[in-house]
């Protein structure tokens, strides 16, 4: 049964093939077996899991139906979820219990949704390989020495293993889709404000949001559907009428123009990689694609201005983290000021603490004009070039990452090399954008991925384009040995 997609587990709880509680009995017991290995969650949820499960197997005797309805999946540690630990991966918060559910636990729930657990994550989102999480390093089930990615590493490991068919996941620099190029799975940034933020943990405010990674176009456009929404608790989310996604995938390619910018082939982009990415273009050019070339002149500036706005907002959002309130408190502090250097410093990891100081250093008197309120400048020149770009064309294609998954430690000791990974993956969220990254093939046995952009709002248009893909290729439907 854990082959099965969702899709597939939708099928067979229609037509009686096995119940949702067996079923969920079944990837309990295998992610009891297998994650050691992997590392991919921080807490098991199995009697909510069991609970939810039966409680949709009477709901499918009673006659409801759904997509969704007794699907097992995970949620990333920073979807607060009521009663159970929500971690964000940092010793900050190990012992923190949420007391409500996230909006998009709440809609995944009512839709019927089993939570088998809470996957691992760099700490606070803050990472690109899943190595700065507080309970260990996620490892690539693909080979067990490389980073799986991140910071949503753990729900990429865990669906690419088969120890469930999707999870929720959550996007500020591309930590949804560098995953998914990583482990061979199909991973979908929404427009900004298309899926609440409300009970998402904070790291960069005007850059975070959330979204599906699966196996399959067709499993992301079925998770989409009952993460998506207006929501009135959130301020950013945008009230936008949410199409049915499913609806879209089997439309024609004929005639649609795909951008290809000629900033991402540039000297960093490994050689390989970008001949995958030019197979994966002559793929849709035999359904019917237009290819066009095109410019993105802004690009080169886009990591420097995201790591002055992302530190930025996350200096701001972090500060409520003082020991006072929830969280993480040092033991016998002399006074307040005492309280609130040792909690923080005892608290927050490296990273965390690194980009904190980035972040407050950017936003302070004297430097605010040089570096905060440019890069936002540069935010706004981005943006322009895609909404140039969209003038042209339907969708732009790209590699997802310039180089495939490294090794567990390899860049540890240099952030700024790690940083450089997200080259491809930041404009999308300095931009709002949405963005798709869905495997393309495989480099010393470790897999690519290809990144598709669209105009806001037009996540469909990319679940269809890369539905039709799947339709012609077996990149996604490979399984790690051992899995």
């Amino acid at each position: 049964m854990h082959h099965m997609t969702l899709a597939e587990i939708a099928r067979g709880l229609a037509d009686k093939k096995f119940s949702s509680e067996e079923l969920t009995q079944a990837l309990l017991a295998r992610i009891a077996q297998l994650d050691p290995q992997l590392n991919s969650f921080i807490s098991l949820t199995e009697e909510l899991a069991l609970s939810q499960a039966k409680a949709a197997d009477a709901r499918r005797a009673n006659g409801e139906s759904g997509a969704l309805l007794g699907a097992p999946i995970a949620h990333k540690d920073l979807f607060c979820t009521q009663g159970i630990r929500t971690s964000c991966g940092s010793k900050m918060l190990d012992n923190f219990k949420a007391p409500y559910d996230a909006t998009v636990v709440a809609k995944l729930a009512a839709a019927g949704a089993v939570t088998l657990g809470k996957t691992n994550m760099d700490e606070f989102a803050m990472g690109s390989a899943n190595e700065s999480s507080y309970y260990g390093a996620v490892k690539n089930p693909w080979n067990q020495e490389h980073v799986p990615g991140g910071s949503s590493g753990g729900s990429a490991a865990a669906v690419a293993a088969r120890l469930l068919p999707a999870a929720t996941a959550t996007d500020t620099g591309g930590s949804i889709r560098q995953p998914a190029a990583f482990t061979n799975l199909t991973g979908l940034k929404p427009t900004y404000g298309r899926v609440s933020r409300w009970g998402m943990i904070a790291y960069a405010s005007s850059l975070d949001q959330g979204g599906p990674l699966a196996r399959t176009a067709e499993d992301c456009a079925i998770l989409l559907q009952g993460m998506a929404g207006f929501d009135p608790n959130d301020s950013t989310s945008i009230d936008e009428p949410v199409p049915d996604y499913s609806a879209s995938l089997n439309g024609s390619l004929q005639g649609l123009r795909i951008g290809v910018p000629k900033e991402y082939f540039s000297t960093g982009l490994d050689p390989r990689i970008a001949e995958l990415t030019h197979n994966s273009i002559k793929a849709l050019e035999k359904l019917g694609a237009v290819i066009k070339p095109i410019s993105l002149p802004n690009m080169q500036h886009a990591i420097p201005a995201y790591y002055v706005i992302a530190p930025a907002e996350a200096s701001s959002n972090l500060s409520r983290f003082d020991g006072v309130r929830f969280g993480y408190r040092c033991e016998n502090p002399d006074n307040l000021m005492d309280l609130y250097k040792r909690s923080r410093g005892e608290g927050f990891g490296a990273e965390v603490q690194r980009r904190i100081m980035v972040g407050a250093y950017a936003l302070s008197a004297g430097y605010y004009d040089a570096y905060y309120l440019k890069a936002q400048k540069i935010r706004r020149l981005v943006k322009n070039d895609f909404m140039a770009a969209f003038n042209e064309v339907d969708i732009i294609l790209g590699p997802t990452t310039p180089n495939p998954a490294w090794k567990l430690g390899a860049k540890s000791s240099d952030p700024v090399a790690e940083y450089l990974e997200d080259v491809y993956t930041i404009t999308a969220n300095l931009a709002g954008l949405p963005g798709l990254s869905m495997p393309a093939g495989f480099v010393d046995g470790l897999p690519v991925g290809v990144q598709l952009l669209a105009p806001y709002f037009q996540e469909g248009r990319l679940l269809n384009v890369a539905h039709q893909y799947q339709l012609n290729t077996d990149w996604h439907t490979r399984t790690p040995t051992g899995f």
